[in-house]
């Protein structure tokens, strides 16, 4: 396997990625809008196919009104065909290894209830406070559990509300 850097995820590496799976993020309950990822670290197998990607990007979010920097992961996906062989853990593994150069001092994503033991064991808790995302007319709650993870160190998330005035990625 080979760790790669992508910009923005293109259709055709979607596609790859996401085969003929009709909601491989499990997410078709949630009714919110993403939005897309500046760049991508991903695994390309030995035939050069793509078989995972994490999208990141920085945005601030506002925590009891203060806004601070985050590195956003979002959209970690593996391509079923390869699921269960520890590539998700890798792929966020390498975007956090990158995210260290990037300056905040926090990671934060949003997951499912079922993922979230997944990211417990890479170092993310959870945020105990509803978080409101913006959508394009209004502020939602996120539905997703929101966590976060330290970038640096003896970084502590801040009490209070958190407000993303992005949408979410």
């Amino acid at each position: 396997m080979e760790i790669v850097e992508l910009g923005q995820m293109t259709a055709e590496l979607r596609s790859e990625l996401e085969g003929d799976e009709p909601d491989p993020f499990d997410v078709g309950g949630v009714s919110l809008r993403f939005r897309p990822k500046d760049r991508h670290v991903a695994l390309r197998d030995g035939d050069g196919r793509l078989v995972a990607s994490t999208g990141m990007l920085v945005v601030e979010v506002e925590v009891a009104a203060e806004r601070i920097p985050v590195v956003g992961l979002g959209g970690v996906i593996v391509n079923a065909e390869y699921r269960g062989r520890g590539l998700g853990r890798a792929v966020v593994q390498a975007a956090l290894a990158r995210a260290l150069a990037m300056g905040p001092a926090f990671a934060l994503l949003f997951c499912l209830t079922s993922r979230t033991g997944f990211y417990d064991r890479l170092g993310f808790a959870r945020i105990p406070v509803p978080v409101f995302v913006e959508q394009l007319e209004s502020m939602a709650e996120m539905p997703l559990h929101t966590m976060w993870r330290p970038l640096a160190p003896d970084a502590t998330w801040p009490a209070g509300p958190v407000v993303l005035r992005s949408l979410p990625f």
